[in-house]
């Protein structure tokens, strides 16, 4: 069976470039900025717009993620809650009774 390999599936097994100079044990700063570069002087500015990047990127394909949901419709969802509603109450009567009569077993012991 062949699959379509997407442009997600490829970039997501390639390792960064910093950190795969760094898994070598090579300095990736010393090679990617020389001294008294731009980033260095503005060190305020740059990191700043490249974690602003990074969350725009995450937040759009996080809403992309979203639309691909199936979400539940309204009645399978209040037929869930009732579902849910029910059995914590037969949980909680059950769980009452056991506890009751526990608690009478121990009082007729140490009577």
């Amino acid at each position: 069976m062949v699959t379509k390999k997407t442009e997600t599936d490829e970039t997501a097994h390639k390792p960064a470039p910093a950190k795969a100079d760094q898994a070598k044990g090579g300095k990736a700063s010393a090679k990617a900025k020389p001294a008294g570069a731009k980033g260095e002087q503005g060190a305020t500015g740059s990191p700043l717009k490249g974690k602003i990047e990074q969350s725009r990127e995450f937040f759009e394909q996080a809403k992309a993620e979203l639309k691909k949901v199936t979400w539940p419709t309204r009645k399978e969802t209040v037929s869930t809650g009732i579902a849910v509603l029910i059995l914590v109450l037969v949980m909680s009567i059950f769980l009452g009774l056991v506890d009751l009569g526990l608690a009478r077993l121990v009082e007729f012991i140490l009577a």
